[in-house]
C-alpha cells in the first residue's frame, strides 16, 4: 500500500500546476523499502542499500556505500559518518544535521 501511496504522490506532484515545476528530491523509507522520488514524477529504487541526494550527495552516497562495503556500522553510524565526509567535500553542504530514525514498530 505504501508503495502506491508514493505512485500517487508522484503523479500529483506531476500534474499539480506549481509542484510539477518544483526541483525537488524526496527520500522516502520504511523498515523495508527505500525509494527516490525525483521533481518530474519518477520513483526510483537505489541500486545498493544506501541513498543521497543534494548538492553533497554524491560525496555522501561513496562515502556510505564504502562504509556499508567495509565494515559493520550501524546504519546511523554510517549516515553520520557518510554525511561528515560530504560536508568536508562539499562547500554546499554543512556539517550540521539531525538523524532521524525510523521506529522497528510494526503497527500498520
Amino acid at each position: 500500500r505504501r508503495s502506491s501511496d508514493l505512485v500517487d504522490l508522484a503523479a500529483a506532484w506531476r500534474t499539480d500546476k506549481y509542484l510539477r515545476r518544483l526541483e525537488a528530491m524526496m527520500l522516502v523509507a520504511d523498515q523495508k523499502h527505500m525509494l527516490t522520488l525525483t521533481g518530474s514524477g519518477d520513483v526510483l529504487e537505489p541500486q545498493n542499500s544506501v541513498m543521497a541526494i543534494g548538492s553533497g550527495g554524491g560525496f555522501a552516497y561513496a562515502a556510505a556505500l564504502a562504509l556499508t562495503k567495509n565494515g559493520d556500522l550501524p546504519a546511523e553510524e554510517i549516515a553520520k559518518k557518510a554525511m561528515e565526509i560530504a560536508a568536508e567535500m562539499c562547500v554546499y553542504t554543512n556539517d550540521s544535521f539531525i538523524v532521524e530514525k525510523i521506529s522497528s514498530d510494526s503497527s500498520e
